[in-house]
């Protein structure tokens, strides 16, 4: 059982006995003292698609939904639809595009470690692994003498996606991007 805090996008959960993925997590801190930091989460139903906002708190338990859960690798994209295969029996799973919102901009070519959610063998949603490699592709070049401090700059990676970078990182060079939070983690 998850606790509020521990959420992440994509992870299934029950709410009043119907599956639900987390599409997107909004954390606000109280000003007051003493009150608990609120998680506001948007969840979409996993067979209807149909979206619930909840608010809970840091320490609230959700209940994990009754899915299988399956290690895929991102095979190809066609269109709009995603195509995923299991790495124990090769068995081929698609997505659509609209299932993954959110995540698109994190899947590479190749990319591995991805939890793949079935449930009555029907794909409806996938769990990214927390750290991905990906390729800068476009970033402005580094100024000289400004390593005092920790400044940073914008970086384009070849999904398209955009992250502020230290001004170390160079195009071409190869980091690691945080799927739940789109920030720069590490060089690879």
């Amino acid at each position: 059982m998850p606790k509020a805090s521990e959420l992440k996008q994509g992870t299934a959960v029950e709410i009043n006995g119907e599956p639900y993925t987390v599409r997107a997590i909004e954390v606000r801190n109280p000003t007051s003292r003493g009150a608990s930091t609120l998680y506001k989460i948007r969840f979409a139903h996993m067979k209807t698609g149909q979206k619930l906002d909840e608010t809970f708190k840091g320490d609230d338990f959700l209940k994990e939904a009754d899915c299988v859960r399956v290690m895929v690798q991102f095979s190809y994209q066609e269109g709009d639809t995603y195509y995923f295969m299991s790495q124990e029996t090769y068995e081929q799973y698609s997505l659509n595009a609209d299932d993954l919102e959110g995540q698109v901009l994190y899947i590479t070519e190749g990319l591995e470690g991805i939890i793949m959610l079935l449930l009555d063998d029907v794909a409806l949603g996938i769990e990214l692994p927390t750290s991905i490699v990906m390729e800068v592709i476009e970033t402005p070049p580094a100024m000289k003498g400004a390593s005092a401090t920790n400044r940073t700059k914008p970086a384009k990676l070849t999904t398209g996606l955009e992250i502020q970078v230290p001004e170390y990182i160079e195009s071409g060079e190869m980091i690691k991007v945080n799927s739940d939070t789109g920030k720069f983690m590490s060089r690879a």
